[in-house]
């Protein structure tokens, strides 16, 4: 790997941008896709290894390429130090997420509820500012309290964040939805809430919601059908 590379590849992960190192096989000559100068199959091959996190070797033309993928961490904040945050965290963290659990409610976001997870008291607002939700963030509202939950929504619809879920009824879902309005959000952009949050399993314990948020979030990382929300009456 040149200096020049190297230097390139550590700028894209400062900044948390998604690259593949290319390496033309067998010469071992380099590039980071994407990359406008280089063919178009090439950056779409790139494009497809960073949507499935797999690294791989790949033919375009006569020539083959080994494509290992850069991707900045996956994250999860969850605003809410509930129950069901208690038991969200442990289901994501083996699927690869670093969870981040906000509350500003210091007696609810403490490191005996919730050890060995990232716990920021901050407001909502604050800690979202701070950690500037991308590309590979998912959020999740759990409070059902719109002085907290609100302020991250906001935040987040004005991120690229894959995914946002809000916990809460569809009465209360309605409720919330005026209000981002009344933020000046458009509804095209409140489609990108899933409210209520989670597949639908008819979960009723916290657990079982758990379970279900971390399934709907990990359907929509891998573009399952099961992903694609269906409007319901």
């Amino acid at each position: 790997m040149t200096p020049d590379i190297l230097a390139a590849l550590e700028q894209a992960k400062a900044a948390k941008r998604p690259v593949v190192l290319a390496t033309r096989l067998p010469g071992g000559e380099q590039c980071l896709l994407p990359d406008p100068s280089q063919p178009a199959d090439l950056n779409e091959a790139a494009a497809k290894v960073l949507a499935s996190d797999e690294s791989g070797t790949i033919k375009i033309g006569d020539t083959d390429w080994f494509l290992h993928a850069h991707n900045p961490p996956l994250r999860l904040i969850v605003v809410g130090a509930v129950h069901i945050a208690q038991a969200l965290a442990p289901f994501a963290a083996p699927c690869g997420f670093s969870v981040t659990v906000v509350d500003p409610r210091r007696s609810f976001g403490s490191d005996e509820r919730f050890p060995g997870v990232t716990i920021s008291n901050a407001w909502p607002d604050e800690a979202m500012d701070e950690f500037k939700p991308d590309s590979r963030t998912a959020v999740v509202t759990l409070t059902h309290d719109p002085k907290l939950d609100d302020p991250a929504l906001d935040r987040a619809l004005k991120s690229d964040a894959f995914y946002i879920g809000a916990l809460g009824s569809r009465r209360t879902h309605a409720a919330r939805l005026g209000r981002l309005k009344a933020l000046g959000h458009t509804d095209e952009a409140m489609a990108r809430i899933r409210g209520p949050v989670g597949l639908d399993l008819e979960a009723v314990t916290a657990p079982e919601i758990a379970l279900s948020i971390i399934a709907e979030l990990v359907a929509v990382r891998r573009g399952s059908p099961l992903g694609a929300r269906v409007a319901k009456a």
